[in-house]
């Protein structure tokens, strides 16, 4: 299981979890986010931060050139596309980079219904709660929509992960469903406020997970 900590916006910090072992950093670029980063960390700075951490971009309906250059500017290794895509936008942005879906999802949602026609435009898909508006509530996300879904597509969990779910997410890891299981993503249960991550609480998940 690999682990994404999204809503970024410290170098340092991101730094940090290149040391720990955390695979893949979330940049929010959605000015209604209080973890909106493009006023946190310039285009210069993001080019700064090495390690082998992978960086990605969320976006909301963001017009396709702008997408692009902010992927350009930032050097993005992936995007995360949160708002109302279609599969077309979708594969266009794919035959440049790495594109993961999210999916706001109720409890009685349709998975396969919603995400087949994005199987062959996206490379991966994210679970999330649905809530007012886009991107992350915080809401505790219940994984057993999954488990009447066919998913085989890489696909990561989001939606109030805590620091107490190491075992929830082991025991989701070895169902069946889970056999295209990617990474838990990790935001808001783990700050000290929006965009400044409690390190010490996502280095002791990180071993708990990965020890």
């Amino acid at each position: 299981m690999k682990i994404k900590v999204c809503g970024m916006t410290l170098p340092e910090q991101v730094n940090a979890l290149d040391e720990m072992g955390v695979d893949l950093a979330g940049f929010i670029f959605y000015p209604k986010s209080p973890r909106y980063v493009g006023n946190k960390i310039s285009p210069e700075k993001m080019r700064q931060i090495k390690g082998r951490i992978a960086k990605v971009g969320v976006f909301v309906n963001m017009p396709y050139d702008e997408l692009m250059k902010t992927v350009e500017d930032y050097r993005l290794d992936m995007v995360q596309l949160h708002g109302d895509e279609t599969p077309f936008y979708c594969d266009k942005v794919a035959n440049y980079i790495t594109v993961i879906k999210a999916f706001r999802l109720t409890d009685n949602d349709p998975v396969d219904w919603l995400t087949r026609p994005f199987h062959d435009s996206t490379d991966m898909f994210l679970f999330d709660t649905l809530g007012a508006g886009y991107g992350g509530t915080g809401k505790k996300f219940d994984w057993n929509v999954l488990n009447s879904a066919n998913l085989d597509k890489l696909f990561l969990l989001s939606g109030g992960i805590e620091p107490d779910d190491v075992e929830a997410l082991k025991k989701f890891a070895a169902e069946p469903i889970a056999k295209k299981f990617f990474a838990a993503d990790l935001n808001s249960k783990f700050e000290i406020t929006a965009g400044v991550k409690n390190m010490a609480a996502v280095e002791e998940f990180v071993k708990a997970v990965k020890g």
